[in-house]
């Protein structure tokens, strides 16, 4: 999933930036309202979790924002404002869900994996195809029963095909939605990760490269 955290304390924001990276998300921080609002207009997020106290423009105000330019983007608020009247203010804006501060890691990443089901066409939680699991919850993958070690990188992409099914999916796309905006579009970042992705899923290939296309999970 391609995620935004939206949050002024430049120490809560990386750390929840660096936690969900380790859950094979990418990741984009800004730190002030102004420059989440940028960012959602050039960036194709899946979830935006925003801080409602943001300085510049105001968290209601991106919300609100997000919200009127439709799409399938989904907004966590992330708050210290714990009162009932709060959450039923926030949520009327137009959030998804709302957590406060503060708040258990593990709750924070359940609620974006659920929001993430709802931010695209219902899909269960575990992807099946060809032998290959991918259990998003527990975060595992395994092909035919053995258990495979992969990179963040590695499974994000892997998600990212067996999301798509049989349909190609170009590099472009995956540096989109499984690379965060600091990666250089001009690097063989996405050869090399389906490469040793391949490696590590083994025999028979189930990762077709599509020439002049891009990669289609084909088995």
């Amino acid at each position: 999933m391609r995620i935004l955290v939206a949050e002024d304390e430049s120490v809560i924001a990386d750390a929840v930036a660096e936690g969900l990276r380790r859950h094979a998300m990418a990741v984009d921080v800004c730190y002030d309202g102004a420059a989440a609002l940028e960012r959602v207009t050039v960036h194709r997020y899946d979830i935006v979790v925003l801080d409602r106290d943001l300085p510049v423009v105001h968290g209601d105000v991106v919300c609100r924002r997000i919200v009127e330019a439709g799409g399938e983007t989904r907004v966590l608020m992330l708050t210290a404002a714990a009162g009932i009247r709060d959450k039923v203010d926030g949520l009327g804006l137009g959030a998804d869900d709302y957590l406060t501060k503060p708040f258990a890691f593990a709750e924070l990443v359940a609620r974006v994996l659920a929001l993430g089901r709802r931010a695209r066409a219902a899909l269960p939680p575990v992807l099946e195809r060809a032998g290959v699991t991918l259990d998003l919850p527990r975060h595992s993958a395994s092909r035919d029963g053995r258990l495979l070690r992969l990179s963040p990188k590695e499974f994000a992409v892997l998600e990212v095909l067996l999301r798509a099914e049989e349909t190609v999916v170009s590099a472009e796309e995956l540096l989109e939605k499984a690379w965060d905006e600091h990666a250089d579009p001009f690097t063989n970042s996405v050869r090399v990760t389906v490469g040793t992705l391949r490696r590590k899923l083994g025999p028979p290939p189930v990762i077709e490269t599509v020439i002049g296309a891009g990669y289609r999970f084909a088995g």
